[in-house]
């Protein structure tokens, strides 16, 4: 696919090129302007449309976009040794008509440029805050306009190709429903999270989960609060989603504190019998060191500060008593330790435990690139927040990372920041899970 979008790039680089340095011949041949016209306008409406006929809507948006991206950079290469050679021929003695040509071809590839631009900054995903500021920045500086373009171009196309071929293997099993497990999955947020329709905590997971046949539901628990009252919204949550649909049970996937709040649901407030499976990702079952330590030399004054500042910021936004200190006490080492010795697997849930490693924290957002650091000095390799000594639980455990030194932070391994990761494709790995569930009977 990426080799039919180069192709596509430079006919259409060769096509924009002509018609941008088109003037000297117009001026002796007008006619000429019934072709060209007709025919720059098809190439901004459709160029990288046709590369991309299997694609959706958004992806042949953006692909578009890339298309005539490069046919720009390329064509403008060409107009520049055009323009050259044009100046050593007429400036002498015909100054007007360079000036012209000039103009007319500044104009067809800006209209190909800004075209471009605005198809890819409205679609991409993968095209961050830092490189459409770059794009901004050094759009009007020589050489760097040509180093950002091309790191533009770089990132789109392969987004575009990636998210493509995602499409068409979403397709070709549709048939299959390879997530279509007999209990639906129930997605359970971790802490200083709500579940919202305006930012989806697991990202384009649901979607892709969906698309392949399950059914999802989400906790809706709190943000902040202690496992024991989180475990009772979520008690309470099964129970509602079992007796609206008659599904009998769920399979719950859970991230991080998520995790520790449904053990305690299922061991302590009798909803085992509600629950098929319980995937634990990224949970601290043994808690985090780094939070001991955050806790014993912070000050009561500055903790209480801070405590404050969250449980009044969520009130504002409806949560009705977020309760920040009793979240972060929950996830101490201490307090895990013996909630782990105390709390065994239930019987009759299958139980299984994902974690990850972030190998580099200048990889991970923030604040997981600061933490990374104090984690690895506490409890050694991590995610940026979860080490790895802490993450296993249940009869299977699964350990993530990537081939070459990234790795997958706490966040990339809910697909958070949306972040296509070379070597650990998120959506597909929960496909594969969710799938074992199905094949387990689950």
């Amino acid at each position: 696919m990426k080799k039919s979008l180069c192709f596509a790039s430079v006919v259409y680089a060769l096509v924009v090129s002509v018609i941008a340095n088109s003037y000297m011949l117009l001026l002796d041949e007008p006619r000429w302007m019934y072709v060209f016209v007709p025919l720059l306008v098809g190439i901004c409406l459709f160029a990288g449309m046709l590369a991309l006929r299997k694609a959706s809507l958004r992806w042949k948006a953006c692909g578009h976009g890339a298309v005539l991206l490069a046919a720009f950079g390329l064509s403008v290469c060409f107009s520049i040794a055009y323009h050259v050679v044009l100046a050593a021929l007429l400036l002498l003695d015909r100054v007007w008509p360079f000036i012209w040509s000039a103009l007319v071809c500044i104009g067809v590839q800006a209209l190909a440029f800004w075209i471009g631009i605005l198809c890819v900054y409205l679609t991409s995903v993968q095209l961050g805050v830092k490189q459409r500021v770059i794009g901004i920045v050094c759009g009007m500086i020589p050489i760097a306009n040509v180093v950002a373009l091309a790191a533009i171009l770089r990132i789109v196309f392969a987004e575009v190709c990636f998210e493509t071929e995602k499409e068409q293997l979403d397709h070709a099993r549709q048939a299959q429903r390879v997530c279509e497990t007999r209990y639906p999955i129930l997605l359970v947020h971790g802490v200083f999270f709500r579940d919202t329709a305006y930012f989806n905590y697991w990202g384009r997971i649901p979607a892709a989960l969906e698309r392949n046949g399950a059914t999802i539901y989400y906790g809706n628990h709190a943000s902040a609060a202690s496992v024991a009252d989180s475990a009772a919204q979520l008690t309470t949550r099964i129970k509602e989603i079992v007796a609206q649909n008659g599904c009998e049970k769920v399979n719950i996937i859970a991230h991080s504190k998520g995790g520790l709040d449904c053990r305690y649901a299922l061991d302590r407030l009798g909803v085992a019998p509600y629950v098929a499976s319980l995937t634990t990702v990224n949970t601290p079952h043994r808690g985090c060191l780094f939070a001991d330590y955050l806790l014993d030399k912070v000050s009561v004054a500055m903790k209480n500060k801070l405590a404050n500042v969250y449980n009044s910021t969520l009130k504002k936004f409806g949560e009705e008593n977020p309760d920040f200190l009793a979240a972060v006490g929950d996830l101490t080492a201490e307090v895990c330790e013996r909630f782990d010795r105390e709390t065994p697997a239930p019987a009759g849930v299958f139980c299984q435990s994902i974690g990850s490693l972030l190998s580099r924290a200048s990889d991970g957002q923030f604040p997981l690139n600061f933490s990374h650091h104090l984690v690895r000095w506490f409890d050694g390799a991590n995610d940026g927040l979860v080490s790895e000594k802490s993450f296993a639980w249940g009869e299977k455990h699964t350990l993530l990372t990537t081939a070459k030194p990234r790795g997958i932070s706490h966040g990339d391994v809910i697909d958070l920041n949306r972040q296509n990761i070379e070597g650990f494709d998120v959506r597909e790995f929960y496909v594969t899970l969710v799938n074992d569930l199905k094949n387990r009977g689950l």
